[in-house]
């Protein structure tokens, strides 16, 4: 009786750090959703962030070419930006509404401001989806 006992709650035990360790890994690997505050984007003074994916509005992969993946984003905490790629750099300034998960680039050259849904920030990573559903996933350096 006394063995059977042990057995018992040493089996159930196992079964509790198994669904534990389940829990944890699940709840580890999906961000997408969550939206943290502002200084995510731009660490301390300033963070860079490489595309790490793209896709299209029907959700396929877009294949990255080499020029797309030596380009960078810089965002600093005031408020401003820098994009680098072969073509050159464009600056601007950019405004994040974390409740509205919004950001809005705007070149200071003029242009078009670009505002896009922020369907990810964490401190590593960075998903944007434009108005048309083609999404960029980021990841800083």
């Amino acid at each position: 009786m006394v063995t059977s006992f042990f057995s018992l709650r040493s089996y159930a035990a196992s079964l509790l750090c198994a669904f534990v360790l389940l829990f944890a890994a699940a709840s580890c690997g999906n961000d997408k959703g969550k939206v943290e505050g502002a200084n995510m984007l731009y660490g301390t003074s300033g963070k860079v962030w490489k595309t790490a994916k793209e896709t299209d509005a029907a959700g396929d992969k877009v294949k990255q070419t080499d020029a797309q993946e030596q380009e960078t984003l810089h965002m600093f905490s005031n408020n401003t930006y820098s994009m680098t790629g072969t073509a050159g750099a464009v600056q601007g300034k950019f405004a994040f509404d974390q409740s509205a998960k919004t950001l809005t680039l705007t070149p200071d050259a003029g242009g078009t401001s670009n505002t896009f849904t922020v369907e990810t920030l964490t401190d590593k990573k960075l998903t944007l989806v434009g108005t048309s559903g083609a999404k960029l996933a980021l990841e800083a350096e």
